[in-house]
């Protein structure tokens, strides 16, 4: 995302609340102008956006919300208009609910989404006795139902940005009530906790939405907000966050530690300057290894990444198990391209959480206003592709997973970094089917299964996709039939997953092949009662009659 579009997006969100005005003297034919508009525009000037979802069933998303306005309040509307945009999951691409245009208001509370639950991260003062609150419920709906409900209307591109944007819509109770978590629009809002293990309800007063002392997403605690951690000490992604980047000697370890949190300048020294200081100080002191954290990095000018890339390619720095870089759901925009590019060109090894942002996406986005109410839907038009297309995914995976637990949070625990700094390149596969392939073609079929069943089980790697890697290895093989690879590749797959409805249709396919008609037409009924989707059953079906 360049530095322009991402800065017009920043000055809205700081100015939330300042334009607002009343839309109740809109009428239903008014707001429904507004709603074609965008479907028109949509179809005329932004095609591309058709990637994820088709143009028919968007087109149906708008049709209900249409034939709903007479009936609605205009913060449902204004809800409704980000479901329609959020249909296209691309993070630049949303509506600036944030303006203020339709007034919302905003519980004074942080959210954040631990390995063990969601919990108040940071609370206003008056709440001060909730911070650290693990919250279960609102209004008595089970959180996991409201982050069911809350879903359609964040424009997410996968489920990590979902847990570090996302989150914050469980905060405003116009969208709460818009999506059915409660059951009318109030300000007193009752959140199901529990804290020392004890369950109990807590009211929360909605104040005027504004934006609350964060950085990078993180409370600031002062005189009116408190965090739930221990503040005797600060783990080193929450120090100096006044500054974009910085950079610590572990001398214990002879690492450097760099955070950097946006692809800009920062006063003190440039990109290009403060990296040419982070490698001579590498150099100068043999460093052995140099941990990039950009978890917390949400985007800037993506033209700024080319010192860092080239930088650390002429780096001795840049060999296996020498260069970590910590990715998380905030890793996001510019700095997905600056990852993507690391993974491309450097022998950087990936720790903490998937990021919250495609691989290739859709970025840079320009406003379109509503012609009646005044509102702006933000859409992308640039296409950002770092990776060939049979490359791109959801997100960009670290080899090494490490989640922290609010436990961790709150007593300054760092697994992440502790995992950057304990991992040896001889102790890591970093490429799990090209093992288990060689181990394969060696004939070492035993071996196969013990190291694939070991590598599932270990959290390390927690976020390979096996199950899709070895459903594409059997088909594959089926394909250039290898009939008999293909068999054993899909009985490890059923094996490993047995829930797995694509399992068992890829496991039948193959077992038609081998001619054994009876165990294929088992495995193809599993797909219908394992409660597979249409197309899995239909798939399935069609294969149950073909016999």
């Amino acid at each position: 995302m360049t530095l322009l579009s991402r800065l017009t997006l920043l000055v809205c969100f700081f100015w939330a609340g300042t334009f607002a005005f009343s839309q109740s003297e809109l009428t239903a034919a008014e707001w429904q102008e507004d709603l074609r508009y965008l479907q028109q525009t949509i179809h005329s000037d932004y095609p591309f956006l058709f990637k994820k979802v088709r143009p028919d069933a968007w087109d149906a998303t708008v049709d209900s919300l249409y034939l709903a306005i007479p009936e609605m309040e205009p913060h449902e509307i204004m809800v409704g208009l980000a479901r329609v945009v959020a249909r296209f999951e691309y993070g630049h691409t949303v509506l600036g609910y944030w303006e203020g245009k339709v007034p919302y208001s905003q519980l004074p509370i942080v959210l954040y989404d631990f390995q063990d639950g969601i919990y108040l991260q940071g609370v206003h003062r008056d709440y001060a006795n909730l911070a650290g609150a693990r919250l279960t419920g609102i209004e008595g709906v089970p959180i996991s139902e409201v982050l069911k409900r809350m879903r359609p209307v964040v424009p997410a591109e996968n489920d990590m940005f979902v847990k570090a944007y996302g989150i914050h819509y469980l905060t405003f109770p116009e969208f709460l009530h818009a999506q059915g978590v409660i059951p009318s629009l109030k300000n007193s809002i009752t959140l199901n906790l529990e804290q020392e293990g004890r369950a109990f309800e807590a009211t929360i007063e909605a104040v005027p939405a504004e934006r609350f002392p964060r950085q990078y997403g993180m409370v600031v605690p002062g005189a009116e907000w408190v965090e739930s951690r221990d503040l005797s000490q600060t783990p080193l992604y929450l120090k100096n966050l006044e500054r974009i980047y910085y950079y610590e000697h572990l001398p214990e370890e002879n690492a450097v530690y760099l955070r950097h949190s946006q692809i800009m300048d920062d006063s003190t020294a440039t990109i290009p300057q403060f990296y040419d200081e982070v490698f001579r100080f590498i150099e100068e002191n043999k460093v052995k290894k140099l941990i990039l954290d950009v978890r917390l990095n949400g985007g800037g000018n993506n033209y700024k990444n080319k010192p860092i890339v080239t930088g650390i390619i002429r780096s001795r720095i840049n060999e296996p198990g020498k260069l970590m870089v910590i990715i998380g759901r905030r890793t996001f925009s510019a700095c997905q391209n600056l990852v993507n590019e690391l993974h491309n060109y450097t022998h950087a090894v990936f720790v903490g959480e998937p990021t919250g942002e495609n691989i290739n996406f859709y970025g840079d986005n320009r406003p379109v206003a509503l012609p009646n109410s005044g509102i702006n839907a933000y859409l992308s038009y640039a296409w950002w592709q770092d990776k060939p297309q049979w490359e791109n995914a959801d997100w960009l995976a670290p080899q090494l997973a490490a989640e922290p637990t609010f436990e961790q949070y709150r007593t300054n625990q760092d697994p992440a970094l502790e995992a950057a700094l304990a991992f040896q390149d001889s102790t890591y596969i970093s490429d799990p089917m090209g093992h288990l392939t060689r181990l394969f073609t060696q004939g070492a079929i035993q071996e196969v299964q013990a190291e694939a069943s070991r590598m599932i089980a270990d959290p390390n790697y927690a976020y390979f996709d096996f199950k899709s890697k070895f459903e594409e290895a059997a088909s594959n093989l089926l394909e250039s039939n290898s009939v008999e690879e293909a068999y054993f590749v899909s009985s490890l797959v059923t094996g490993f997953y047995p829930e797995a409805p694509s399992a068992w249709l890829l496991h039948g396919r193959i077992l038609q092949a081998k001619g054994e008609g009876e165990k294929a037409r088992e495995s193809l009924k599993k797909v219908i009662s394992l409660g597979g989707s249409q197309n899995l059953r239909k798939q399935a079906e069609a294969l149950l009659k073909a016999e």
